[in-house]
């Protein structure tokens, strides 16, 4: 028998509406379930996180997962919670972003798990051979135009306007659940709740077309408790790719929640149980200075979305962020972290032939690149003990070398506790 999908997502705060009826055919047996993914970029980012939680659960409760990558879908734009209609991707990026996506979405799901391993499905392997009267007869008929105009997706734009296009996803997404249900024998569409009303247009497809079983469950909003908006930063959105966010900065982003945010994202994105949860948020409520939450909420997803060496190289960058590091700790830094730690910190060029004969260190804070006002303000400094080259106390008589280089091109320059200098050598 399989476990308590729902009950499991309940106890997490991840349900916002269910049909009736699901949680009972979901106990009865073992059941295929779905849910949709965009490919408009070539990286899912934290906010797709909630919804491969919800798949990663529902294979941990004995169901069959399906995610379903919308290579055509992808083309015409889902009109859900966007306030102007989106420009369209041409088929080459569409393609790339699609395998990028699937790559993606294998780290977190079991594809070789017997009878109920994941599986991954394109919609476009089944829209490619269809025309457009072959849909509006078989598809189109079977959903008035009242029911498509009472969605929220469509009357939040009567007044700016929308294409057809975009009028027509619904049906597009709604056949999807359709084929899935007729093909693959999927019971039940997940989604986020701005998908409510394309996922129900799907059930209504699949009662009038084909009279089949079928379920919807959607999954909250997820918000920050300041008001700011989840997974985007100062910097833009926090992506799963570490080309696109890298694994420092990924890591970052949950040490900082707020213990508020803390206690709801460890529920909703970590597969911890309710008792070790229960007893680390009882914990950090004991010693809150500790952010004890924070760091088992950031190393848990850091490990997931990358992996343990990822981890150990954003705890070292952390380190070196708040003082506490040594030069192998810089020199260990990918070129990505290293200005990700040491974003706008005051940079400048120095031939690289200076370095290989030995550039002195007054030199290098001064006269080659104005870091301190002049000569004499650096031979200060340094005899009071107050500079470092790669985190590391030196003094006048110091020389930069190909040895100081980390990445072969950048030297850190610190004057006291919070001055930093990058040198690049070119």
């Amino acid at each position: 028998m399989p476990k308590n999908f729902i009950e499991e997502l309940q106890w997490r705060g991840m349900i916002h509406d269910i049909m009736p009826g699901t949680e009972e055919a979901l106990m009865k047996k073992m059941s295929a379930g779905y849910v949709g993914f965009d490919p408009t970029a070539d990286s899912l980012h934290i906010g797709n996180l909630v919804q491969i939680m919800i798949l990663v659960h529902f294979q941990r409760a004995g169901h069959k997962p399906f995610a379903l990558v919308g290579g055509a879908t992808g083309m015409v734009g889902d009109p859900s919670g966007k306030s102007a209609e989106r420009n369209l991707l041409d088929a080459e990026t569409l393609d790339h972003n699609v395998a990028c996506v699937q790559a993606q979405l294998e780290q977190f799901l079991d594809f070789e798990n017997g009878e109920n391993a994941a599986e991954m499905v394109n919609n476009y392997d089944w829209f490619k051979n269809m025309n457009f009267l072959d849909f509006i007869r078989d598809v189109g008929k079977h959903i008035s135009v009242n029911y498509m105009l009472a969605k929220d997706s469509v009357k939040s734009r009567l007044d700016t306007g929308m294409s057809f296009t975009e009028f027509s996803y619904q049906l597009v997404q709604g056949y999807d659940f359709y084929y899935l249900n007729k093909h693959k024998d999927c019971i039940v569409q997940l989604g986020g709740s701005d998908q409510w009303g394309n996922i129900v247009t799907g059930t209504e497809l699949i009662r009038r077309k084909g009279g089949g079983e079928a379920y919807a469950v959607t999954t909250p909003l997820i918000k920050k408790a300041d008001g700011t908006k989840f997974g985007k930063t100062e910097s833009g959105t926090v992506w799963l790719s570490p080309e696109r966010t890298s694994p420092y900065q990924f890591y970052q982003y949950w040490l900082n929640a707020s213990d508020e945010d803390a206690e709801n994202f460890i529920k909703i994105f970590t597969l911890k149980d309710k008792e070790e949860i229960d007893a680390l948020i009882a914990s950090h409520k004991e010693e809150p200075h500790m952010r004890s939450l924070q760091k088992a909420l950031a190393e848990d997803i850091t490990t997931r979305v990358h992996d343990a060496e990822a981890l150990n190289t954003a705890i070292a960058a952390s380190k070196i962020l708040f003082g506490k590091s040594t030069a192998d700790d810089l020199k260990a830094l990918s070129e990505k972290d290293f200005f990700a730690v040491f974003d706008g910190v005051p940079q400048a060029t120095v031939p690289r032939d200076e370095v290989n004969a030995g550039l002195g260190i007054i030199d290098a804070l001064s006269a080659k690149t104005g870091f301190l006002g002049s000569n004499g303000e650096a031979r200060r400094e340094l005899k009071g003990n107050a500079i470092s080259v790669n985190k590391e106390k030196v003094n006048d008589q110091f020389q930069i070398t190909t040895e100081s280089l980390i990445n072969d091109k950048y030297v850190l320059l610190g004057k006291g506790k919070k001055n930093n200098y990058i040198l690049i050598v070119e």
